[in-house]
């Protein structure tokens, strides 16, 4: 019998969720994945020994950046960046049509990002009712964002933040150690492919609303990447911004 990867059953999990109702949260998405990773019966992709080099690389992160990203009642820092399909979106312009949710993640090749996309798609129409928009970001090249739109239906912008730039703006920024991009190579996993030759950087995720005159009214992003800001609370601060 042919052995099934456990990033293969990953793969499958993402893909069946796109038939759950958007009443479902992150969270459970998640914890319902972890779930079924933690029962399958095939050996983890990675070791205790590999998850000692990513713990080692985050706690690298959290000495640098103890508390990343912007906060609330900071400004927004301004920015324009290609989108998948090499058109220039600009932050000022969007925010003239409304509040933006800016989301940053790692990339097509992360579960959790991807699950995380796949509630934020599912709520776009909802942020539309507060005239809000969704922009997500990524350090991946437009190719590969282009390919992931078409893949998961994507109704929002998928910006590639291609030197690094707003990531750093965000606070977000970090770089892998050359061990862990080899242990990542090794595991099938190829940031370079993604990012570009040379480029093995990754933003903390991050999610942050953005009022319509760039102050940052809402802000999400932990060094745990499994943690993500469920659409729910997005809503919540939409919602009480528009009742100001």
């Amino acid at each position: 019998m042919k052995k099934i990867s456990i990033g293969v059953l990953l793969a499958v999990f993402v893909m069946q969720v796109a038939a759950n109702s958007s009443s479902e949260s992150y969270q459970q998405l998640r914890d319902d994945m972890l779930k079924k990773q933690s029962e399958s019966k095939q050996p983890p992709k990675f070791s205790a020994q590999d998850r000692k080099v990513m713990q080692d690389v985050m706690q690298e992160v959290m000495k640098e950046y103890p508390s990343p990203g912007l906060k609330v009642g900071q400004k927004a820092p301004k920015f324009t960046l290609v989108n998948a399909f090499g058109e220039t979106v600009n932050l000022q312009n969007e925010l003239k049509k409304g509040p933006v949710v800016l989301v940053f993640y790692r990339g097509a090749w992360c579960p959790f990002c991807n699950l995380h996309l796949h509630v934020l798609k599912q709520n776009v129409e909802n942020f539309k009712k507060y005239n809000a928009s969704l922009i997500a970001v990524t350090p991946q090249k437009p190719d590969a964002s282009a390919r992931q739109i078409e893949k998961k239906e994507y109704t929002f912008e998928v910006l590639s933040d291609l030197n690094d730039t707003v990531m750093k703006q965000y606070k977000l920024y970090y770089e892998l150690s050359p061990e862990l991009v080899t242990l990542y190579k090794s595991k099938g996993l190829d940031v370079e492919q993604y990012n570009g030759k040379g480029r093995v950087a990754l933003p903390v995720p991050g999610t942050f609303i953005i009022a319509e005159d760039g102050a940052i009214i809402g802000a999400h992003a932990e060094h745990d990447y499994k943690e993500r800001m469920e659409p729910a609370a997005i809503l919540e601060i939409l919602k009480k911004h528009r009742a100001k």
